[in-house]
């Protein structure tokens, strides 16, 4: 069995809820390898072969019409639903904060506070938001979901390549003390557990631990069943998730972020975007004459790994 994420790449339930759940009928999906784009493998949706989907998102309303549908799937799954005080100029795809905090809520007294996670990621510090901006909008984002999650995970922005010559720059280490030390004391206030993902630093001190996304012991605890204990060599060093398959593609979320590391260009993204197709086992693009063959086999009951990267 396999954990699923959906996705680190794209924001599928914000934007591809149609396909997704075409796919969990289908019981495959295929995924083209990012670095080899002529390598193509399938990954199994069935139940008996996935332990746990893991969905991350800014906007999971689009998923609401099909929550039962998920729950009779069988499979575990939880979500990582980011919720920051930008505005437009930074996250210009979606609403404003209060409607989808509004809607977390929501989700939460659906499928409860343990299986919706709150992540406040990324911290940018700039003239915009100083610390004690930052230190503000945690406060009233943590009061409106009290309640509602059971933790927060943090992360501050790290400097890709395409941030380069941009604004945003590299948060210090004073800072991100603060910021640490503030985060968990105003957490901790709201009932809430905060955790960081993937930093060089050591936060213990200001009671900020660091945690995998993937998280092992909530993968076991929601499906009942052990996850190896390994991590996912496939993400950065720091990385503490547990083994996972992601089913996304780059460069095909709309929603413009400017922080955002799985969009290289804007045209990128309008090309792939006008590809899309709700019933392609594919993200983006239908498949060519040679992964034609990996559909019939994945239609197969029991389907295995045709592909490796």
């Amino acid at each position: 069995m396999r954990i699923v994420s959906v996705s680190r790449r794209t924001d599928i339930p914000a934007f591809y809820s149609a396909w997704l759940f075409h796919r969990m009928k289908e019981g495959y999906a295929l995924v083209r390898n990012p670095r080899n784009p002529k390598q193509t493998r399938s990954v199994s949706l069935r139940a008996e072969d996935v332990q746990c989907f893991v969905f991350w998102t800014k906007d999971a309303r689009p998923m609401f019409a099909h929550l039962d549908e998920l729950e009779a799937h069988g499979s575990a799954f939880y979500f990582m639903w980011t919720v920051t005080p930008y505005g437009p100029e930074i996250e210009p795809g979606f609403p404003r904060k209060e409607e989808i905090v509004s809607a977390f809520r929501r989700l939460s007294g659906r499928i409860g506070p343990r299986r919706t996670i709150w992540r406040y990621d990324p911290v940018i510090v700039d003239d915009a938001f100083p610390v004690r901006n930052h230190l503000e909008a945690f406060a009233r984002i943590c009061a409106s979901l009290e309640g509602a999650t059971e933790r927060c995970v943090v992360s501050f922005v790290d400097m890709y390549r395409k941030l380069r010559g941009k604004r945003i720059t590299e948060v210090g280490e004073e800072d991100m003390r603060i910021l640490a030390r503030g985060f968990s004391e105003i957490a901790q206030a709201h009932g809430m557990t905060v955790q960081s993902c993937c930093e060089a630093a050591d936060f213990g001190a200001e009671g900020l631990l660091p945690g995998g996304c993937i998280d092992a012991a909530l993968v076991e605890e929601l499906s009942e069943k052990p996850v190896p204990e390994k991590k996912d060599a496939g993400q950065r060093p720091l990385c503490r998730c547990a083994p996972s398959v992601d089913i996304g593609a780059y460069d095909t979320c709309p929603a413009g972020c400017a922080y955002c590391y799985a969009t290289q260009s804007a045209a990128a993204v309008r090309a792939n975007v006008s590809r899309h197709d709700p019933v392609s086992p594919l993200l983006s693009g239908t498949p060519s004459l040679e992964e034609s063959a990996l559909v019939e086999r994945s239609r197969t009951p029991k389907p295995r790994l045709l592909a490796l990267f």
